[in-house]
């Protein structure tokens, strides 16, 4: 991945993704990282196409050498809001925890989630832009260990290895052990599981 992609918005760059937006259970979470052109990790790409291996490796050394923040929406809140405005909320909740003067912020997808003039919506950007691919990652570990941590307490669901998203273990396990309240209620197999 090119990081002149970044570059070419100007010096000092924010990459802005989500994650956890098709998930059954558990909340949205969004990251926003600082891109240093000189203090960045080789290998960065968008989370999907790294391995949990790598990208573990990768989110470990992002962590230690780049400013970032973690932005979170509720399961709550999405059933309140609806997915897109919750994807929105967390990442404004993650710019809100970094210093954004002076910075442009390079957002994957098609929505901004403020009406800041120094926002870019890109769509396909965390396969484009390393700092979205990079907050790609920095959610996607964040997220994954916290659905990890909370399957302790819901061992039926396999969300230690499904991190929420509607495999088949996780749709059989709900028809036998019923939904709790990480799951999202709205979402069309949970709902319609309820009026059956």
């Amino acid at each position: 991945m090119n990081i002149l992609n970044d570059f070419k918005f100007g010096k000092n760059i924010i990459g802005v993704d989500e994650v956890g937006r098709g998930c059954l259970a558990g909340p949205v979470f969004a990251a926003a990282i600082k891109l240093d052109e000189k203090n960045f990790p080789s290998g960065i790409n968008d989370s999907k196409k790294l391995n949990k291996s790598k990208r573990l490796e990768i989110f470990q050394e992002l962590i230690k050498k780049c400013e970032y923040s973690i932005g979170i929406s509720s399961v709550r809140e999405i059933e309140k809001l609806n997915i897109l405005q919750s994807s929105l909320l967390a990442m404004n909740r993650a710019l809100e925890k970094i210093n954004i003067q002076d910075h442009i912020i390079l957002v994957d997808g098609n929505f901004a989630p403020n009406k800041s003039k120094n926002i870019k919506t890109i769509i396909k950007g965390d396969q484009k832009c390393v700092s979205i691919a990079a907050a790609s990652i920095i959610a996607k570990v964040s997220r994954d260990l916290f659905m990890k941590k909370l399957s302790l307490e819901f061992p039926n669901y396999n969300w230690e290895n499904n991190c929420g998203y509607g495999t088949k273990k996780h749709i059989e396990a709900i028809k036998i052990f019923g939904i709790t309240e990480h799951h999202r209620k709205t979402f069309a197999p949970i709902h319609n599981l309820l009026i059956n």
